[in-house]
């Protein structure tokens, strides 16, 4: 077994550590700093800039309330590293007092690190592409079709199971997530690959040609690391930290918010839009119109927009809070004046309102149409991310002010070898590439089968306050 340890640790990159710590940076009291250093890397399911400019993130907030667990004056520093294979010898070289970076509990990594009480469960999943043969059995699996990120306990378990299917090969690049190697399978240039049940089921709402081929072994529990010599103090602090939220629902409440059921994507359906179009649409066209008449956007692109977003469904709600027919977050919704989500009228006016101030903030030489389409993908992903992908096109040669170039930047910021050299981090930019052009399409329909006709703005406004 301890051949099997030292086999992960050169893995890691921590042949400069012994098991019990002995060379580890010495540790700062945490109860005399009331500093709380967090390793963790950039991730949907650990931490990330969301579309309102705010680090989200399970990890990130579960962090942010062990502080607040620990007391007011407590607060937490994260230290972000660029893979996953990065976060255990950092944290074993005392640079952290703990790990939170949807750590799986495995056999080997128990030997290096000691865990909190869990407080997820996954299944890791083989992945495959619908449009193609679902693999038969492991034995069907080779190096050329398929891979994991090395270090990850995708690698692992492959690796016990291969006792039991000696014909099983796979292929373990460095460079890679699987938030990209899960895209690769997506866009074909990947027959399979590894992944845990929560991280498929969030990118199956972007790719929905992912299909689960088979569960690969048991489930496996997600929980925080500790060094083996760390503050024993933290660590039962941390244990009961778990315990509370287990036991008041904070735990439940986030883990659905980051991983609750949300319908899957689908591609266009051509007969039920026109279906709304007849039954839907016709009892929020004047509202449309009447943002349209304040703010000079089309009518019929705030339809395609809140089509896109909530199917003109003015109850709906996401797992992440975003409410309404155009789907605004609190924060968006109080900037826009908006005091109730829900409200139709409120909701589509306060999401024209944000669309037209976004698209103020692009640069003025940026012309229609792209700069509309711009604005949408930060409507989206946020207007922070979108800056980074332009920077990325400049670099890249290609036109930052062009939604053309811009599109073949945006699905680079969920690659570590891009979004590491950026300012704002990961983010799914598939996303709002496929939010545009889904709204283009919505708003190509609509203008056939829906004259402009705007109408003024003193007779739509009568009786408003």
């Amino acid at each position: 077994m301890r051949t099997g340890i030292y086999v992960l640790m050169a893995l890691l990159g921590l042949t400069g550590c012994d098991l019990n710590g002995e060379n580890a940076t010495s540790m700062v009291d945490v109860r005399d700093s009331k500093v709380i250093r967090v390793v963790t890397h950039s991730g949907p399911n650990t931490y990330y800039l969301n579309g309102d400019n705010e680090y989200a993130g399970l990890e990130h907030d579960l962090a942010q309330q062990f502080a607040a667990f620990l007391g007011p004056e407590y607060r937490v520093e994260f230290v972000l590293v660029n893979k996953i294979y990065e976060v255990l010898p950092t944290l074993m070289k005392g640079r952290a007092d703990l790990a939170a970076a949807d750590i799986t509990v495995t056999h080997l990594r128990e030997h290096l690190v000691k865990f909190t009480v869990p407080y997820n469960t996954v299944q890791q999943q083989v992945v495959y592409n619908t449009a193609q043969a679902k693999p038969k059995d492991l034995d069907t699996l080779s190096e050329d079709t398929l891979a994991v990120p090395a270090g990850t306990s995708f690698a692992e378990r492959l690796g016990q199971l291969s006792h039991q299917h000696p014909k099983l090969r796979w292929n373990e690049p460095r460079n890679v997530s699987s938030d990209e190697l899960l895209e690769q399978v997506a866009d074909g240039s990947l027959a399979y690959t590894v992944a845990d049940s929560h991280m498929v089921a969030m990118v199956q709402n972007f790719y929905p040609n992912l299909g689960v081929a088979m569960p690969l072994g048991k489930p496996e529990q997600v929980a925080w690391a500790f060094p083996k010599n760390s503050d024993e103090w933290l660590y039962r602090q941390a244990n009961l930290f778990f315990a509370k939220i287990y036991k008041d629902g904070s735990l439940r409440r986030l883990l659905e918010r980051y991983y609750g059921h949300s319908e899957r994507l689908h591609s266009v359906d051509v007969s039920t839009y026109l279906q709304r179009i007849r039954t839907l649409l016709p009892k929020h066209r004047a509202a449309f119109k009447r943002a349209e008449a304040v703010t000079g956007i089309d009518w019929r692109l705030l339809a395609a927009i809140s089509y896109q977003e909530s199917h003109w469904d003015r109850l709906n709600t996401s797992p992440t809070g975003v409410r309404g027919m155009m789907m605004l977050t609190e924060d968006t919704a109080d900037r826009m004046g908006v005091t109730d989500r829900l409200d139709a009228e409120q909701s589509i006016m306060g999401g024209a309102r944000y669309v037209q101030l976004l698209k103020d903030l692009l640069p003025e030489r940026i012309q229609e149409p792209d700069r509309t389409w711009l604005a949408l993908a930060a409507y989206n992903i946020g207007y922070a991310h979108l800056e980074d992908a332009r920077v990325l096109a400049q670099r890249m040669q290609l036109n930052p002010d062009s939604w053309g170039d811009v599109k073949k930047t945006l699905p680079l910021l969920n690659k570590a070898e891009y979004y590491t050299t950026l300012k704002y981090g990961f983010a799914r930019g598939g996303a709002p590439v496929i939010f545009v052009d889904s709204i283009r399409t919505y708003h190509k329909i609509l203008e056939k089968h829906e004259a402009r006709q705007p109408a003024s703005l003193p007779g739509l406004l009568v009786g408003m306050h």
